[in-house]
């Protein structure tokens, strides 16, 4: 199914219409677009529903370099690389909606999350998740399925995704060897997981 920001913002719109919070699952392997989607529908969503719309970044839930060890670190990224317990938490107090809540934000300049980075405020009626692993089918990241209103997958092919990957290691100063190693050898074996291994969602966008 193919549809445009606007029409998918409206969809979302409709659908959290008699919701006092909605939250959004916006998933999709890495490389997908899912950052730069989630931007143009939190435009298209504010521009009707001003102060309405929140995106909670996945990434923010990255455990830090020291946390996750040396031997890890070449494999930052994988699912056991994130705090699942807390991006679960965090949804959960969202979705009981008592007051704001205080969400990480990463930085992938630095290579760090940076806590209480953005708020999701009473206001913010649509909450828009946004990350690789929301829909994953096993433990724990399944355990997330009940926080969920609504459910979004980028679907991009294969060979398109290794080169955007490509390109945005070499946009962060990798020398050509190392882009092509990373997004090969590491991003590329999540793309798999995701696709093989994920829920079907509401929908699918291509």
């Amino acid at each position: 199914m193919s549809l445009e920001p606007h029409p998918l913002a409206q969809r979302l719109i409709d659908a959290a219409a008699d919701a006092s919070r909605f939250v959004v699952a916006l998933a999709g392997p890495p490389g997908a677009g899912k950052s730069t989607l989630s931007e143009r529908l939190c435009a298209a969503i504010d521009a009707q529903c001003p102060g309405q719309i929140v995106v909670v970044p996945m990434d923010g839930y990255h455990f830090d370099n020291t946390v996750i060890g040396d031997a890890q670190l070449p494999i930052k990224g994988a699912p056991h690389t994130f705090d699942v317990d807390g991006l679960r938490t965090d949804l959960q107090r969202i979705r009981r909606a008592e007051g704001g809540v205080a969400v990480p934000v990463f930085d992938r300049l630095l290579d760090l999350a940076r806590a209480g980075g953005r708020m999701v405020t009473l206001e913010h009626r649509i909450v828009l998740v946004e990350g690789n692993y929301l829909l994953l089918d096993q433990a724990p990241w399944c355990d997330l399925a009940p926080l969920f209103d609504f459910s979004v997958m980028l679907d991009v092919e294969d060979a398109e995704l290794e080169r955007r990957l490509i390109e945005r290691w070499l946009g962060m100063g990798q020398d050509a060897e190392a882009a092509f190693d990373k997004a090969r050898n590491k991003d590329m074996v999540n793309v798999r997981l995701v696709k093989r291994h994920s829920r079907t969602p509401d929908l699918v966008w291509r």
